[in-house]
C-alpha cells in the first residue's frame, strides 16, 4: 500500500519546479525583448551617422570631387541599416506576445513600453552543492519520489502477511448470536482468506521485486537529477565568468573600430582613401557593437538561468509537511505512515 507524504510532497515540488521554469522563461523573454530594442537603438544611431556621411558624399558629388558610385554606396549602407532596424520589430513583437501568454493575457491586450537592455548584470550568490540539494524543486521531487518507492517496498513485503478483518457477522450466516455455537453454520471465510497468501505467493514475490526495481530506478533518477543540477549550475557560473572577459575584449575592439572609422572618413575627405574603405570600417564597427549587445544579452540570460538553477529562492521548507498532509486528509489512517521509514 502506498504511503502518504512523499507522493503529495513530490507533486508540490513538481508544481514549484514548473512555476520556476515559467518564471525563468518569462525573464529570458523579457531580456531578449530588451535586446531587440537596444539593437534597434544602435542601428538607428548608426543610420543617423550614415545619413550624415551620405550628406557629405552628396555635396562632394555635386561639387564634382567624387563619382556618383560613392553616393550610391553611401545610400546603400544607410538603407541597409534602416532595414535592419525595422526588422528588429518582428522579434520584439514575438517576445512581447510570448510575455503576454506567460502572464495569462491575450497578446492583443498587452503592450510593454520600449526601453533598453539593462547594463548591470545582477550579482548571484553561489551556493555550495549541499545547499543546492535543498533549493532545487526538481531535486526535491526526485527525492520524494525515491522515498515514495522506498515505502512501496515495505508495503509489498507486508502483503506476505495475511490481513484478517472480522465482519459484524463474525463469519456466520444468519444471526451471529443465535448461531454462535452451531459449528456447521460457519462459512469458514477466515480459512479461505488465510490460504489466499499461499496461492498468491508468486505474485507477492513479483510485487516485491517490482517495488525494488521501481526504487532502484528512482534512486538512479535522483542521482541523475542531482548531477544535471550541478552541471547546469557550473555551466552558468563558467559562462558568466567567460562572457564578462569576452565583453571587456569586445568593448576594446569597438573602441578601435570607431577610431578606424573616423580615420578612414578623414582620409576619404582628403582624397587619400576610397569610400569602400569607409564602408568597410563602418560595417566592422557596427558588427562589433552588435556583438557587445549579444554578449550583454547572453550574460543576462546566463544570470537568469543561474538563478533558476539555484532554485530561484525556493527551498524545501516551502513543501507541505507530512503532518499537514495527514491533517488535510482526515479519512486516511495514521498507521499508513509506518511504511515511510522502511529501508530495504
Amino acid at each position: 500500500m502506498r504511503a502518504l507524504g512523499p507522493a503529495p510532497q513530490s507533486g508540490a515540488a513538481h508544481v514549484a519546479n514548473a512555476r520556476l521554469s515559467y518564471q525563468s522563461e518569462l525573464a529570458q523573454d523579457y531580456f531578449s525583448l530588451r535586446y531587440e530594442e537596444s539593437l534597434k537603438t544602435l542601428l538607428e544611431r548608426s543610420a543617423s551617422l550614415y545619413a550624415h556621411y551620405l550628406d557629405i558624399v552628396h555635396h562632394q558629388h555635386i561639387g564634382g570631387t567624387v563619382s556618383g558610385a560613392d553616393e550610391y554606396q553611401a545610400e546603400n549602407t544607410l538603407q541597409q541599416a534602416r532595414a535592419s532596424a525595422t526588422a528588429t520589430d518582428v522579434n520584439r513583437s514575438e517576445y512581447e506576445h510570448a510575455l503576454a501568454v506567460l502572464i495569462g493575457r491575450a497578446p492583443g491586450d498587452f503592450s510593454l513600453a520600449r526601453s533598453e537592455m539593462p547594463n548591470t548584470i545582477p550579482s548571484v550568490p553561489v551556493t555550495v552543492p549541499s545547499e543546492l540539494l535543498q533549493r532545487r524543486p526538481d531535486i526535491s521531487a526526485a527525492e520524494r519520489q525515491m522515498e515514495e518507492y522506498n515505502a512501496e517496498v515495505g508495503a509489498a513485503i507486508a502483503a506476505f502477511f495475511p490481513e484478517v478483518s472480522l465482519s459484524a457477522a463474525y463469519g456466520y450466516s444468519g444471526n451471529p448470536v443465535q448461531s454462535l455455537i452451531q459449528v456447521s453454520n460457519r462459512i469458514w471465510s477466515l480459512g479461505a482468506s488465510a490460504s489466499q497468501t499461499l496461492f498468491e505467493g508468486g505474485a507477492r514475490t513479483a510485487a516485491v521485486q517490482e517495488a525494488n526495481a521501481d526504487y532502484d530506478s528512482a534512486v538512479a533518477n535522483y542521482r541523475q537529477v542531482v548531477l544535471t543540477a550541478l552541471q547546469d549550475t557550473e555551466d552558468q557560473i563558467s559562462s558568466l565568468r567567460i562572457l564578462e572577459e569576452q565583453e571587456r575584449q569586445e568593448q576594446a575592439a569597438v573602441t578601435s573600430a570607431l577610431k578606424a572609422t573616423d580615420i578612414s572618413m578623414t582620409e576619404y575627405l582628403y582624397g587619400t582613401a576610397i569610400y569602400t574603405t569607409v564602408i568597410t570600417s563602418q560595417q566592422t564597427a557596427l558588427s562589433d557593437q552588435e556583438t557587445v549587445l549579444q554578449i550583454q544579452e547572453s550574460r543576462l540570460l546566463a544570470s537568469v538561468k543561474l538563478i533558476a538553477d539555484l532554485g530561484g529562492g525556493w527551498d524545501t521548507a516551502k513543501l507541505p509537511s507530512k503532518n499537514a498532509l495527514q491533517s488535510d486528509n482526515p479519512l486516511v489512517p495514521t498507521f499508513l505512515e509506518k511504511t515511510d521509514t522502511y529501508k530495504p
